[in-house]
Order: C-alpha cells, then sequence, then structure tokens
C-alpha cells in the first residue's frame, strides 16, 4: 500500500499540472480587460474657425449646424446630439476635416467603434490633404482600433505615437504597443513596450501582468514572479496577477526541493486566498485547494474544495481535487463520493479510477475498488498499475 500511495501522489501531481495550469502557459490567463477610453486620454476637439462672427443667438435659436454647436455639445457630454450636430455640417460640407473629427469622437464615447473608424480616417484624410497631422485623431482612431481588436492597424499608429521626436514616453501608448504587438506575434517586441511602459509609469499594473505572463511562458518562473508580484502590489484586485502568480509559484516548487520548495508552496497558497478574496468562483477555489494539497494541508484543501465543488455542475477536474485531498486526510467515504461524482463528470479520465480505487481499497470497500480498476485497465490497457491492483483485490471483492 505504501509503494501504492506514493505512485499516487506522483500521478496526481502530474494530472494537477497538466489541467488549470495549462491555462496560464497558454495565455488563457489575461489582465483584466483595459478599455482603451482609460488608457489613452480622450482627444480634446479643437473649435472650428466656421463660425466665427455668427451670433451666439442665432447659434443658439437653432441656426444652421455648426461644428462649434457641436463641440459645445460633446463637452456637456451630449454624444448624440452633437454625433447629429457633425453628420449635418459634414453633409453640408464633406471637405470640413473637424466635423469628421467631432463625429468620430463622439461615436467613440457611444461606443459606436466602426462608423468612429471611418469618420475618423475621413478626417484623417482631409488634415493630410490640408498638409497637416492631427495627433488627437489619431489617439482616436488607436482607441477605435483596440476596442474592435484590429491590433494590426492599430500598430503602426502606436508606433508613430511612442516614437514621435522629443515626445514625452507615456506609459499607456507603450502598454497599448505591446498589446498590439503581442495580438500580433511579435512576444520580443511587446516585452520591450511593456518595459519600457513600467520604466516610464512603475505602477503600470497592466503592463507589469504581461512581463509575468512572458515570463512564465519562457519557464522563467523567478522573474514573473517577480513582475506579478509588483501587479498586485499595485492592483490589489487584479484577479489574473493572482492567479498566475500562485500558478508560478508552484511550478517553481515543483522544480526545487526541501525547504525552497515548501516556502513556494506556501507562496501560492497566499496567492490563491488573495485569488479567492478578489474572485470567489470555483476556479479561484480549486486553484486553492490545488495549492494547498502541494502545501499538503489536506483537511484545509478538502474545505475549500469542497465549497468550489458544490455547484451541481462542477467540473470533474474540481471533482477529482476534492476527493484526492480527503482521500490525503484519510476521509475516504468523502473521498469516494467525490471521486464517483467527478467518474461521472468525467468518466474517461483513467486518473479519477486511480484514485477511487486507492480510497475504496483503503477503506477495505474491495468490489467498489475492483470495479474503479478494472474500468481504469478499460482506458490504458497497458498501465501496470491498474493490473497489478485489479488481481490484488479480485480475491476480497464477493
Amino acid at each position: 500500500m505504501k509503494s501504492m500511495k506514493s505512485k499516487l501522489t506522483a500521478v496526481a501531481a502530474a494530472l494537477l499540472f497538466a489541467s488549470p495550469l495549462a491555462l496560464a502557459q497558454s495565455g488563457a490567463t489575461r489582465p483584466r480587460r483595459v478599455t482603451p477610453s482609460n488608457t489613452v486620454p480622450t482627444p480634446t476637439p479643437a473649435a472650428s474657425t466656421a463660425d466665427a462672427g455668427r451670433p451666439a443667438a442665432a447659434v443658439a435659436a437653432g441656426a444652421p449646424a455648426s461644428t462649434a454647436r457641436a463641440f459645445s455639445l460633446f463637452q456637456q457630454k451630449q454624444y448624440e446630439a452633437a454625433l447629429r450636430e457633425a453628420k449635418q455640417v459634414a453633409a453640408a460640407d464633406p471637405k470640413n476635416s473637424e466635423a469628421w473629427k467631432l463625429a468620430g469622437f463622439a461615436e467613440l464615447e457611444l461606443q459606436q467603434y466602426e462608423p468612429a473608424v471611418a469618420d475618423l480616417q475621413r478626417a484623417q484624410e482631409l488634415r493630410r490633404a490640408e498638409g497637416s497631422e492631427d495627433v488627437n485623431i489619431e489617439g482616436a482612431l488607436i482607441r477605435a482600433y483596440v476596442s474592435l481588436e484590429r491590433y494590426e492597424q492599430a500598430l503602426p499608429l502606436l508606433v508613430a505615437a511612442t516614437t514621435r521626436a522629443g515626445a514625452t514616453p507615456d506609459p499607456r501608448m507603450l502598454y497599448l504597443r505591446g498589446l498590439a504587438e503581442l495580438r500580433t506575434n511579435k512576444a520580443a517586441d511587446a516585452e520591450r513596450s511593456f518595459n519600457a511602459a513600467v520604466k516610464a509609469d512603475p505602477k503600470n499594473a497592466p503592463a507589469l501582468l504581461y512581463l509575468g505572463q512572458l515570463a512564465f511562458r519562457r519557464n522563467d518562473f523567478t522573474a514573473a514572479i517577480n513582475m506579478l508580484n509588483r501587479a498586485t502590489a499595485v492592483d490589489a484586485k487584479l484577479a489574473s496577477a493572482w492567479e498566475l502568480l500562485a500558478h508560478s509559484y508552484l511550478r517553481r516548487a515543483a522544480a526545487a526541493e526541501g525547504p525552497k520548495a515548501e516556502a513556494d508552496n506556501l507562496a501560492a497558497v497566499r496567492a490563491s486566498e488573495s485569488l479567492v478574496r478578489v474572485r470567489d468562483d470555483e476556479e479561484s477555489g480549486a486553484l486553492l485547494g490545488q495549492s494547498l494539497i502541494f502545501a499538503n494541508q489536506y483537511a484545509r484543501a478538502a474545505a475549500a474544495l469542497e465549497r468550489a465543488a458544490a455547484r451541481p455542475d462542477a467540473k470533474g477536474t474540481t471533482l477529482y481535487l476534492l476527493g484526492f485531498a480527503h482521500s490525503r486526510a484519510k476521509n475516504f467515504p468523502k473521498a469516494i463520493a467525490a471521486l464517483e461524482r467527478a467518474a461521472a463528470a468525467t468518466p474517461d479520465n483513467a486518473e479519477v479510477y486511480r484514485e477511487l480505487g486507492f480510497a475504496a481499497e483503503s477503506s477495505k470497500q474491495y468490489a467498489k475498488a475492483l470495479a474503479a480498476y478494472e474500468r481504469g485497465l478499460q482506458l490504458a490497457p497497458a498501465d501496470e498499475y491498474f493490473k497489478e491492483s485489479a488481481e490484488r483485490v479480485r480475491p476480497f471483492a464477493k
């Protein structure tokens, strides 16, 4: 039984790392969405000279639409009215770049990103035809493209914005440049941009998070831990950072031994506890349970996983972890109940039957143990463990 237990522990460890941790490795762990309106200053339209000399009373009385009226409405955050006014001016004067610009700004605020792109591009073309450039239009186009996740189109504008001669480094633009580079498979460029963003603003939590993720992908868990600890110090509610931080500690612990591994497993527990405080869902509870298992705190792991598995549609991985924790805490009846639920949720997972057989055999329920081992053998015919275990319990199964 001792050798069987050690084998099961090793197999379980491999299974635990193969499921939730794979999400972070693939890049599914992403920062909390940062909307472009929070990362790029809203461009401030400049009033047009088209209404110079017109009496204010005439404008207020409903005289022909003008960019001045549209601009005033925009400033009052009456975006729909501002859009109507700007469109009327553009219809009457298609070469009025300020009208197209104001229309694009209003559409941005109304989250009408596709029309915003069209109108802003038109404004940009007209400005260039006039022999001038407008950085505010470029900034608004960046907002629109990023909101639409059209990173290929956003990237040239972001490169221009972050390399303009004499410009002060803008951490928000540098972050968005890194994001666009990452989304267009330019990871090395993205890392440089994120580092530049952090240099310009050491408290840029989204950039720190992405730097942690990039380090995690190349298995540099120490660098990942450094960046993710900085990100959570800046924003304690950044759930993605806590999640990836726990995974990073677990991965580094797996490559270490003795006190170093123990310290990292305990650090993973603390990170997971912080995650649960920010995002209390099944996935977070499962990660906390996993961390506690590796810290050999099986009773606490079982308690955390009971909460995570309380939903009737709990995932098979969560139920397996719960069964594993109860089994290692020697609470075999609860282990069997959880593992039977796991088997129902994931009937083709041989590891569930390995642990179920172990728990049933440990509690002398030999018929149940034999059934679990035989099912495992059907799923993994070449696995000697299932063959040996089935033969061992068969004489006692009546």
